[in-house]
């Protein structure tokens, strides 16, 4: 996954790109992040698929992860695992009916009931990860103003390098730089995974 801040998206400055839908980065427009309550959650929806709107709905940022993005992490455990889809947020069924929630107006005070609770969606072939493999790939960078030097680690995803250089950072081996002097930081999945489920974790 790759994220890059530039005067476009939403948030500002919040785009993302992956490659985890047919191995080519692409832009994906469709994804929502929750910071609260104890807890943060990223979901990234697939740029060519029918529903990607639904599944990162944007209008219920009142209700957090638990409703946008509910899972089954356990606090101190680190884990990869596929899953099917879960509900389209807001969605849910009571005796065999859909329905769809509507968030109250933050002029109404907090949320202390909902009608529902949200669908886990069930997971399988979980691996458990270990934080010297999720942080393997993180890059080391020297200050700037230090001379030049290339640091480079080997992870199970491959290997990553940066050059720093006098006067400032220049990247290479998974960075980029775009020409409209927006800054591109490369994060390999399983990193990105694994800042992800540690903040749920041990929020």
């Amino acid at each position: 996954m790759l994220t890059q801040l530039s005067q476009r998206g939403n948030p500002m400055g919040g785009v993302i790109y992956s490659n985890a839908y047919n191995n080519r980065y692409e832009q994906v427009v469709e994804w929502h992040n929750f910071i609260g309550g104890n807890a943060f959650c990223l979901k990234a929806c697939d740029p060519n698929g029918p529903n990607a709107k639904h599944f990162c709905e944007h209008v219920f940022d009142r209700i957090g992860c638990a409703y946008n993005a509910p899972n089954n992490a356990v606090t101190g455990v680190f884990e990869s695992c596929e899953g099917e889809n879960q509900d389209f947020p807001g969605t849910y069924t009571v005796d065999g009916q859909v329905r769809t929630y509507t968030q109250p107006p933050e002029s109404l005070g907090a949320i202390s009931t909902m009608p529902y609770t949200a669908r886990v969606p069930a997971s399988s072939n979980c691996v458990t990860q270990t934080s010297s493999v999720i942080y393997a790939a993180l890059p080391t960078v020297a200050a700037a103003g230090a001379s030049s030097t290339t640091t480079t680690k080997a992870a199970t995803s491959g290997t990553t390098s940066r050059t720093t250089t006098s006067g400032g950072a220049a990247a290479t081996g998974g960075s980029s730089t775009a020409g409209n002097g927006a800054d591109a930081v490369a994060v390999s999945g399983v990193t990105l995974f694994g800042v992800v489920l540690s903040a749920l974790f041990f929020a």
